[in-house]
C-alpha cells in the first residue's frame, strides 16, 4: 500500500478504532499498530465501526449525529463540531435527529461519512461496506 495512504485505510480499520483489549472479529496479529486496531480485511473494521454505532445506540441511548460523534470522536482529539457539520450533510440530516442505526439504510451513509471524515476519503464501493454492515 503506498505511504501516502491514511492510517485507517492501511490498517483496514476506516473508522480509526483505538485498540483497548477488545477482542474485534477479524483483528490481525500483531491487533494493533501501538494505538489503533490492524484488522485483516477492510469489511471486519467496517464491522467494528456499525457495531460501535450500534451499541451507542443500544447500551446508552445515542442515535444522533451530534451524540454520535461527541461521543466517538471527542473534542480533547478532534474539531467535533466540524467532524458533526461533515456527517451531518453527508448523511442528509441535522445534528440531532435521531437516527436508526439497526437499519442498513441508516448506516450505509453514516459509515461512508464517518471513514470519509476520518481518512479524507472514502475508497470503499457500497457493496463492500454492506459487507463489513453484515459480517
Amino acid at each position: 500500500m503506498e505511504s501516502n495512504t491514511p492510517r485507517g485505510i492501511r490498517n483496514h480499520n476506516p473508522g480509526n478504532i483505538r485498540y483497548n483489549g477488545t477482542a474485534w472479529l477479524g483483528l490481525a496479529n500483531p491487533p494493533s499498530d501501538g494505538a489503533f486496531c490492524i484488522f485483516r480485511e477492510p469489511k471486519f473494521g467496517i464491522r467494528a465501526l456499525a457495531t460501535i454505532l450500534r451499541n451507542y445506540k443500544r447500551k446508552y441511548g445515542i442515535c444522533s449525529v451530534s451524540g454520535i460523534i461527541a461521543r466517538f470522536a471527542p473534542s480533547s482529539e478532534n474539531d467535533t463540531a466540524a467532524y458533526i457539520r461533515s456527517v451531518c450533510a453527508a448523511v442528509g440530516c441535522g445534528a440531532d435527529t435521531p437516527l436508526d442505526t439497526e437499519s442498513e439504510a441508516v448506516l450505509l451513509p453514516l459509515v461512508k461519512a464517518i471513514v470519509r471524515h476520518e481518512n479524507g476519503r472514502q475508497p470503499y464501493i457500497d457493496e463492500q461496506i454492506m459487507e463489513g454492515l453484515r459480517c
